[in-house]
């Protein structure tokens, strides 16, 4: 008995030190045992900030970033702050993605202080389901200041990472204060039995994902209600030879 109170006595004062609150952390599930079952809690932390970038050519037109971000926002509660630098966000594309215009609030900022700093401001507002900024740089000092934010409301916050020159992308590499880190980057469509294309198809890296596990995955791009999807031949396929696990990431 005294060791039980003396560990959670032990886990309050982490707790304190790291600045969480005794709630219990909620959590946005993807709905995919695939992807769930390598998140703390089971899926993407609310009340946190989480990492964005695409892959390839994507890293500067961040396509397909832009719309897994939708996706997950459209499934949060309330309206959405979206900020960004350039005013080429396809609106039609992210309504197909689940996030619908009248959900969305859009913020065209000057540079990236700016955009993180309309970001802080509307983690900390609290009334928000989720707040995405689309940045270049992400220094660890702010993407701390984002995450306190993000933890003092309970509002996801989402940076997606663009950049100028595909050159630039391996400042990506560099460490933040993120819960997650993720990369999307776009693969070919599946073959229709008819002319026409397919649902689009990503294959989506969990690079990063703090006390949970970093893995790959080859799914189907977001549908009308934010959802992803595992394409048809993957379904059935047994766990232990999906090959998507890389290895725990702490």
């Amino acid at each position: 008995m005294r060791h039980e109170i003396a560990l959670n006595s032990l886990r309050t004062q982490i707790e304190r030190i790291e600045g969480r609150s005794a709630r219990e952390r909620h959590v946005l599930p993807f709905g995919l045992m695939a992807i769930d079952s390598r998140l703390p809690g089971g899926g993407l932390a609310l009340g946190a900030l989480h990492e964005i970038a695409g892959g390839g050519n994507g890293a500067i037109d961040g396509a397909a970033a832009s719309l897994f971000s939708a996706g997950i926002a459209s499934r949060t509660r309330g309206k959405v702050l979206w900020c960004h630098t350039k005013a080429d966000l396809f609106a039609p594309a992210v309504a197909q993605a689940g996030l619908l215009p009248d959900r969305v609030i859009y913020v065209e900022a000057g540079d990236d202080q700016t955009v993180l700093a309309c970001m802080e401001e509307g983690l900390r507002h609290g009334g928000l389901g989720a707040v995405v900024g689309e940045v270049a740089r992400l220094s660890m000092t702010a993407s701390r200041r984002l995450q306190l934010a993000a933890e003092g409301t309970g509002s996801i916050g989402i940076g997606i990472r663009r950049w100028r020159r595909e050159v630039d992308a391996s400042d990506f590499g560099q460490p933040t204060a993120a819960m997650t880190r993720w990369r999307v980057s776009v693969l070919p469509s599946a073959a229709l039995p008819v002319p026409g294309v397919g649902r689009h198809r990503w294959l989506v890296e969990l690079i990063r994902a703090r006390a949970g596990e970093s893995a790959d995955f080859e799914l189907e791009a977001c549908d009308d209600t934010g959802r992803l999807g595992l394409p048809a031949e993957l379904v059935d396929r047994p766990a232990s030879a999906d090959g998507w696990r890389r290895g725990a990431s702490a």
